[in-house]
């Protein structure tokens, strides 16, 4: 039970990586929020915790809507006594070289991959000063220390979130809260399947292609994120402040020959 007693609250936990979170998080003994804008799917992933004997709560809620982001942090405090564990994990895609990315795409994809990550860490932040604890996690990506074709807006918005993370970490040290990014690759979720069979003739051949980036051979899976989200939400990582963990199969550091 290396949650337990905790109060964990996981942006973007319907499905994907941030589900197999809450799964984890929730088996580790937490009291899971699940925040989510698809009600569906949220309640889903809190219906799933509870019938493994966990405990978990759905809070419908937009990453992007400051008014929103802070009636869900006072009710979660309310609720629940305590914010343990922020898991910043909300998030999109955005594909295209910069000059075919239109300006309302640029602007969705900024708005909620960093706005996302602002906003719940500035409602939630004030309950961890006030108990003087707590661990917050944010979902930058590889291609932050990489090039990748045709991914400007999701490489600038990543990119920005792992410098986020070093300048919170440097200001909210001194009240014992620590902020740290996670660096996947690519992983199968949902969101890459559906992603590979609208946007390929051959999705198995773009498939085979993607598994090729990684020395493992193979994308990793939600899971593996959600094991390294774990032990960086437990005290176990208690000497890791301001850190980026990478989960991504070899593709920053090594080079098939």
């Amino acid at each position: 039970m290396r949650l337990a007693n905790k109060v964990a609250l996981i942006t973007g936990s319907g499905s994907g990586i941030g589900k197999a979170s809450a799964l984890r998080f929730a088996s580790e003994g937490a009291m899971v929020v699940v925040n989510d804008l698809n009600a569906e799917q949220g309640q889903g992933t809190v219906d799933e915790i509870v019938a493994g004997g966990g405990k978990a709560a759905f809070y419908r809620a937009d990453v992007t809507n400051p008014e929103q982001m802070k009636a869900m942090a006072d009710a979660v405090a309310a609720d629940h006594g305590r914010i343990d564990v922020l898991f910043n994990n909300a998030g999109v895609s955005g594909v295209g070289m910069l000059h075919e990315v239109e300006p309302e795409a640029w602007d969705r994809v900024v708005n909620i991959n960093i706005r996302g990550v602002f906003l719940p860490s500035k409602y939630v932040l004030p309950y961890m000063m006030e108990q003087r604890s707590g661990s917050i996690i944010n979902m930058s990506s590889c291609i932050a220390e990489i090039g990748l074709a045709k991914r400007a807006s999701y490489s600038a918005t990543k990119g920005a979130v792992l410098a986020l993370t070093k300048s919170m970490q440097v200001d909210y040290a001194p009240y014992n809260i620590r902020v740290n990014a996670l660096l996947p690759g690519t992983i199968l979720t949902p969101f890459v399947e559906d992603y590979l069979r609208k946007s390929y003739d051959d999705p198995e051949a773009a498939y085979a292609s993607l598994k090729t980036r990684q020395l493992s051979g193979d994308l990793g899976r939600p899971e593996d994120v959600a094991q390294a989200a774990l032990f960086l939400a437990s005290d176990e990582s208690k000497f890791m402040m301001g850190s980026p963990l990478y989960i991504d199969g070899g593709v920053v550091f090594g080079k098939n020959a």
